[in-house]
């Protein structure tokens, strides 16, 4: 079984259990918590993955983080330790993270452009996924100065490319194809 699929199990049965107790939200600020500071800490990543440290050193420095500190979020920490899986703790916090949106019914519109959006474009790009996908709408700005102008759109798996570099591309396309 592929770590993915074994991550994505993991977060199923956190959410369930959360659902069950009620505290979604409180789990949620603890996956938000403990996949930032992984992300931001290459030390902490590194020692998540080192098989040299032994796993009750891992499990006393993640407690350390300041987390809410709901029973569930130190039951997931110790259960990953026991499985020696610690080093998947991010990716079920991500996994996590995506199931709780999705039982939210949120999702997170990715939109990538070659300058920061305009207030006025944001409340336009919301309004319209919004409408399409029936969800509320996170919406995440990345500057990309490469893509020339116009912008990328990514709703989970749907990808809408409206750059001119995308454009200049298909636009060489032809003309090779052509000639």
């Amino acid at each position: 079984m592929t770590e993915g699929r074994i991550a994505i199990r993991y977060a199923k049965a956190l959410l369930e259990l959360a659902v069950e107790q009620g505290v979604t939200d409180l789990v949620d600020a603890d996956m938000r918590t403990l996949s930032k500071a992984i992300e931001d800490e290459q030390g902490l990543r590194e020692m998540l993955s080192s098989p040299v440290i032994p796993s009750e050193r891992k499990k006393e420095v993640l407690e350390g983080l300041s987390l809410g500190t709901n029973s569930l979020t130190s039951d997931i920490i110790r259960l990953l330790v026991e499985n020696k899986r610690i080093h998947l703790l991010q990716d079920v916090a991500l996994k996590y993270r995506v199931l709780y949106r999705k039982l939210k019914q949120e999702d997170v519109a990715y939109v990538t452009s070659a300058v920061p959006l305009t207030d006025d474009l944001r409340e336009r790009i919301l309004k319209k996924v919004t409408e399409i996908t029936g969800n509320q709408i996170v919406l995440k700005n990345t500057v990309d100065e490469s893509i020339i102008g116009g912008f990328i759109l990514r709703v989970g798996d749907i990808q809408y490319n409206a750059s001119i570099a995308n454009k200049l591309e298909n636009i060489k396309r032809e003309f090779i194809h052509s000639s």
